[in-house]
C-alpha cells in the first residue's frame, strides 16, 4: 500500500498494483479478481469484472459529474413504501 498526500494535506492510501489513468484516477485488481477505481483524492468510484469496463465507466462518471449531467442518468425504479396497516 502506497501513501499519497494531496494538495489539501489529505492522506490517501493507494492499493498495491494500482495504475494511474489519465492522471485522474487509479485502477487495480482486487483480491477477488474484480477491478476497482478511486480518484487521486481517495474517493472510491466503481468496481467491475473487467478492467477496461471499470476504466470506461469511471471516465464517463467523472465526465458527467464535471458537466453536471449525472442526474440525467440517475433514476429510482419502484418504491419502498408500505401502505395500509401492518
Amino acid at each position: 500500500m502506497n501513501i499519497l498526500v494531496t494538495d489539501d494535506k489529505q492522506i490517501v492510501e493507494i492499493p498495491d498494483g494500482s495504475i494511474l489513468i489519465d492522471d485522474t484516477f487509479y485502477v487495480w485488481k482486487t483480491r477477488y479478481g474484480l477491478h476497482s477505481t478511486m480518484t487521486k483524492e481517495g474517493r472510491k468510484m466503481l468496481t467491475s469484472l473487467k478492467k477496461d469496463d471499470a476504466i470506461m465507466m469511471t471516465r464517463w462518471h467523472l465526465k458527467c459529474e464535471q458537466e453536471g449531467t449525472l442526474e440525467n442518468y440517475t433514476y429510482v425504479i419502484g418504491d419502498a413504501t408500505v401502505s395500509g396497516k401492518l
